[in-house]
Formats: C-alpha cells, sequence, structure tokens
C-alpha cells in the first residue's frame, strides 16, 4: 500500500468509537451511506474487513481492532497538535484539562493545582470531577491531561498509564474548635467520646481509618458516613463531627473556616498521584504541577537515623503491638 487515505480513516475512526454507522454519520454530519463507502473504500484499499455487523450496530473485527489503535494515536496526536499550536499562537491561555477523583479533599486538591490556576502561569484550567473508572476512560481517550488520585493506576485499566507519585501527607484528624479543644485533652483516646464522621466503606482512607482504630481499640461515635470529600468537610465546618483528612491542608484555610487541626493519625499516610497517558507531545503544565508538589507541598522528610529498635517502614497500616 502506497498511500492512506486519512479521510476515509476517520470516518472508520468515527464508526469504530460510535459503535453505529448512524451516530457516527450525525457526528460527521454527513449521509449514512457517505460513511459506509468510505469504510469500504478503506477497506479496499488495505485488503482486510474492519467492520462487521453486530445487532442495530457494528463491531470490530480483529483486524478492525489493530486499525483503530493507530487510528486513535493519529487523530488523538493531530488533536492534541491543533490544541498545543493554538494556545502558543493565538494569544489565548493555553488550555489544561484535569480529572480529579471525588474522594480526593478539596482542600487539598486546590494546593495541587494552585502552581497552575494561578494568573502568572498562563493556563485555563478545565476540571472533572468523577470516579476513578469514568477519569481514566477520559484520560486514555486523552479528553483530559491528566488525573489527580490517591492511589496508582494499575496495568489493568491502560498499559499506557504512568502514575507520577506527587508526595504523601500524614492524616489528621480536624474539627471546629469547640470539638478540638475537647479531642485535644486525651488524643488520641478521646475520639472514642467525640462525634465522628467517617468516609464510605470504598475510600482507601476509610479502611486504613478503620485498622488504626481498631488497632488501637477506639471505637468512635460514628453519626455520619459521607461519600463526598466536599459534603464531608461541610459536616465538619458545621460541627456535626470530627473527621479525617490529609495533613496537606493549608492552616489559613482551616482558620478561614472555622476548623482547627485535633493531631495526627501516626503511622498513618496519605499519597497522591498525577496520573497520564503516553503522548508524543507532553502538556508543559503536567511537568509544572508534578514538579511544585514535590518541592513545595509534599516535600520528603529527612530520614531519621536508625534506632536501636527501629519500627517497620509505613504502608497506610499501623504497626502491630503487642501489650
Amino acid at each position: 500500500m502506497d498511500f492512506l487515505n486519512y479521510h476515509h480513516l476517520r470516518y472508520f475512526w468515527a464508526v469504530a468509537r460510535e459503535k453505529s454507522v448512524s451516530r457516527a454519520a450525525k457526528e460527521l454530519r454527513v449521509a449514512q451511506p457517505t460513511v459506509s463507502e468510505q469504510i469500504r473504500l478503506l477497506e479496499d484499499s488495505l485488503g482486510e474487513n474492519l467492520l462487521q455487523r453486530a445487532g442495530r450496530g457494528v463491531e470490530l473485527t480483529e483486524m478492525g481492532r489493530v486499525a483503530f489503535r493507530f487510528a486513535d494515536e493519529i487523530f488523538s496526536l493531530g488533536a492534541e497538535l491543533s490544541d498545543t499550536l493554538k494556545g502558543r499562537t493565538d494569544g489565548r491561555p493555553a488550555r489544561l484539562t484535569i480529572g480529579i477523583l471525588d474522594a480526593i479533599p478539596k482542600m487539598v486538591a486546590a494546593r495541587i493545582l494552585a502552581p497552575v490556576t494561578s494568573t502568572s502561569a498562563g493556563y485555563r484550567v478545565v476540571c472533572h470531577e468523577d470516579k476513578a473508572e469514568r477519569l481514566l476512560d477520559e484520560l486514555a481517550a486523552h479528553e483530559i491531561d491528566v488525573v489527580i488520585a490517591d492511589g496508582p493506576i494499575g496495568p489493568s485499566h491502560d498499559a499506557r498509564a504512568h502514575n507520577h507519585l506527587l508526595g504523601e501527607s500524614d492524616v489528621a484528624v480536624f474539627g471546629t474548635m469547640e470539638l478540638v479543644r475537647a479531642a485535644k485533652r486525651n488524643f488520641p483516646w478521646s475520639l472514642a467520646e467525640m462525634p465522628f464522621l467517617l468516609p464510605t466503606p470504598d475510600a482507601p482512607l476509610r479502611r486504613a481509618l478503620e485498622a488504626w482504630l481498631d488497632e488501637k481499640g477506639i471505637l468512635p461515635n460514628v453519626v455520619a458516613e459521607i461519600q463526598d470529600s466536599a459534603l464531608l468537610t461541610t459536616f465538619g465546618e458545621m460541627g456535626k463531627g470530627l473527621f479525617a483528612a490529609p495533613d496537606a491542608i493549608d492552616a489559613k484555610t482551616l482558620r478561614a473556616r472555622g476548623l482547627a487541626k485535633a493531631g495526627v493519625l501516626v503511622p498513618l499516610r496519605e499519597r497522591f498521584y498525577a496520573v497520564t497517558v503516553t503522548r508524543k507531545l507532553e502538556h508543559p503544565a503536567v511537568a509544572t504541577l508534578v514538579g511544585a508538589a514535590r518541592a513545595d507541598l509534599f516535600p520528603r522528610k529527612p530520614q531519621k537515623p536508625a534506632s536501636k529498635s527501629p519500627e517497620k517502614a509505613s504502608t497506610g497500616r499501623s504497626p502491630s503491638r503487642r501489650s
């Protein structure tokens, strides 16, 4: 094959993504027969069938899946090139689209994004909040540039995903001044007597927190289990109970919201990642975000000299103790 018609390839790419000729035709704003003819010409030039009927729609053949991977890379790269050049030449701020897992506290997310949201950074930042699965699908499709996550993404979702560790933070207990004053008197044992707000069981922090409380023999008075981190914080501001969150929350922000820190839950730690996929043109703001988080927000703590009875390295769970 001496020549590949990219016009034909784009029609195939649209049908493969939509799994329907009619939906692809609507997206491309052409008639269905036009789409079918363009794909037939592409198949003739390649000497392979790329699509086959599946109910009312279509599905990819084995060779169609191969062609789609190449087409997806070609047109995603083309869109990336266009966005990058437009951002540099038309005088408007370059666009940066970020996905944020809904379990990440908003006050922490705001600090992570601060280097790219300042007016001097020169970016127009678009933020999406959702579940991990949905955000990672959008990341793989190059609809967003980076995902801020509270854990690394395994190879089962996308082999091209890269996890950039931003850093880790202690886990602390926060609440209104009134509740914090009471909690500080015999922290952390005082938590057994205090109203407490927990994330829902699917949150990684919930599992680590329950293990820590169980080891200490502390049974808090749980007044609510809240999935959304912003709502959980709002309940905390209203004085409904204490809550656990990463200690990376800015002190000024805490005071402005009428919150204070009761204490740190040693040795619990929360890790934060920036997740990207392999791209030929990396968005420059991603490197800025990662570098600033590592240097300023989550600087590595100097390691202490080994003692006579060294504790095990932190793994997100408290080391077991024997009485």
